[in-house]
């Protein structure tokens, strides 16, 4: 075998491995419950590691009857700043558990392989 010649049964092993450990870590995302909040909690929101709103809770003292637009558009906006508080945690979360898979591909796939 010469030195530049890539041992296709370790390969192969090397790949089953990463597509186990893969495997695993999506398992890991999908039933995690990653929680993101906003008006000092008065907006709590719940995804999943891959990022899909599970639940919202709204604190009954956000809302006043007195004045039904400003409490609509202030939930709106605390909504919305809770759900992005979560998504980024979770992606924060896919990085932590998806980031070294992808660096043992060298970044960039098979492409990045010894003979490839």
């Amino acid at each position: 075998m010469n030195p530049g010649d890539v041992n296709l049964q370790q390969l192969l092993e090397q790949a089953q491995l990463m597509q186990q450990q893969l495997v695993s870590a999506q398992q890991e995302l999908n039933d995690a419950q990653i929680e993101g909040s906003a008006g000092g909690g008065m907006v709590t929101a719940v995804v999943n590691g891959s990022g899909e709103l599970l639940e919202l809770k709204i604190d009954p003292s956000v809302i006043d009857a007195e004045d039904p637009q400003d409490t609509a558009d202030t939930i709106a906006d605390l909504v919305i700043a809770a759900v992005r508080d979560a998504v980024r945690a979770a992606a924060d979360l896919q990085q932590e558990k998806l980031g070294p898979l992808a660096q043992g591909l060298g970044g960039g796939g098979l492409g990045q392989l010894p003979g490839f």
